[in-house]
C-alpha cells in the first residue's frame, strides 16, 4: 500500500507547466496510462484516461480480435456520439487511444 501512495505523490503535476490540449503519457501512474490538460474557452481540467498497460486496437484494427475489442469499446463508451464533450475522458480515450 505505502508503494502506491509513493507513485500517486509521484506521478503529480502541475497544471500551470502542461500544455493545452496535449495528451501525454504517464508511465509512473499507478492506474491510469494518460493525462491532458483540457481547455475549452474560460475552464482548464486535468483528465486522467486509460487503463496503465492496455494498448487500444488502434485505428486500422488487422485481426478480428482487434474488430472486436474496438467494436465492444465503442459500444460500451457511446463513441458514436456527434457531440462529444472535450471535458471528458471519453473524448480523450476515443482521440488518443482508438
Amino acid at each position: 500500500m505505502a508503494d502506491h501512495k509513493k507513485a500517486k505523490r509521484k506521478a503529480q503535476l502541475h497544471k500551470e507547466s502542461m500544455a493545452c490540449n496535449k495528451p501525454r503519457r504517464t508511465p509512473e501512474h499507478p492506474t491510469k496510462s494518460h493525462v491532458v490538460k483540457a481547455c475549452d474557452d474560460s475552464k482548464e481540467e486535468i483528465i486522467r484516461f486509460g487503463q496503465q498497460g492496455v494498448k487500444g486496437a488502434g485505428k486500422n484494427p488487422k485481426t478480428a480480435k482487434d474488430k472486436a475489442r474496438k467494436k465492444s469499446y465503442y459500444a460500451r463508451h457511446n463513441a458514436q456520439d456527434p457531440n462529444p464533450d472535450k471535458m471528458s475522458a471519453r473524448y480523450w480515450a476515443h482521440k488518443t487511444k482508438w
